[in-house]
């Protein structure tokens, strides 16, 4: 899957204990199913520092740092990253400060955008930056195992496949292969802003983040109880592409 699927056993044993209490499960009722070994769940009691202690912060003091290393990016002073020594301290598993959820664009590298290392960011990708369920199991994963206090749904201007989408409504153009997966699952947020002024694919763009925010903070009993709790915040944005700049939406 990851870098967490190489962990050390006391760092995935950690990780599932902590799915299991987020999803409201008993390890001791899955240890009587013969689901988990005893091994893990004794290792399970034996607590271990995050691989990035530094990542262990509050959702608020993660989305600071966070735009902070944008303005970085886009004033051109990025940080230099040892990345040897990145590599071998998550050997034994990872605790990223944020989740994002971004288009597949290869103009887009959300890693670069806020200048975080190896380690600090879990990527979702999908054309359109919507919430499928494969999506949101991976950001529940990130939240509930990997301890995320963050998830950023990220928009960006000129996205090929709200183009797509608005011909797909406007024009009634329907595409080869899966490609309509694409343009139905932005159907909703294109016709939502169809009649107001200005540009319709910004429009799209913005509302499309709007969306998938909206469905991120409902979708889920791992993400609502931990939104609940005040241990995860979900924020949507929009990336420039001249600039850079990533505006907060959402």
């Amino acid at each position: 899957m990851c870098e967490s699927c190489d962990s050390k056993p006391v760092q995935n044993a950690n990780d599932r204990r902590r799915f299991l209490r987020f999803a409201g499960l008993g390890a001791g009722a899955l240890l009587l199913a013969g689901v988990l070994p005893g091994k893990i769940i004794q290792a399970a009691e034996k607590p271990s520092s995050p691989p990035k202690p530094q990542n262990s912060i509050s959702p608020d003091m993660a989305l600071k740092r966070l735009m902070e290393g944008n303005e970085r990016y886009v004033s051109g002073t990025s940080k230099t990253h040892d990345f040897k020594a990145e590599r071998e301290a998550l050997v034994s598993g990872q605790n990223p400060f944020v989740a994002v959820l971004s288009c597949s664009d290869s103009r887009i590298a959300p890693e670069y955008a806020f200048d975080t290392a190896r380690g600090d960011l879990f990527a979702i990708r999908v054309a359109g930056n919507f919430v499928t369920d494969e999506g949101l199991a991976s950001l529940e994963y990130g939240v509930a195992v990997l301890g995320a206090p963050l998830i950023l749904v990220l928009g960006h201007e000129s996205c090929g496949a709200i183009e797509a989408g608005i011909k797909a409504v406007k024009d009634h153009i329907v595409f080869p292969g899966h490609i309509p997966k694409l343009t139905d699952a932005l159907k909703a947020s294109i016709e939502k802003v169809l009649k107001e002024p200005g540009s319709l694919v910004e429009n799209a763009t913005a509302q499309n983040v709007k969306n998938s925010v909206n469905r991120l903070k409902n979708a889920s009993p791992l993400l609502t109880d931990a939104l609940s709790k005040g241990t995860l915040k979900i924020v949507g944005g929009v990336y420039r592409l001249g600039t850079g700049k990533v505006e907060l939406i959402a």
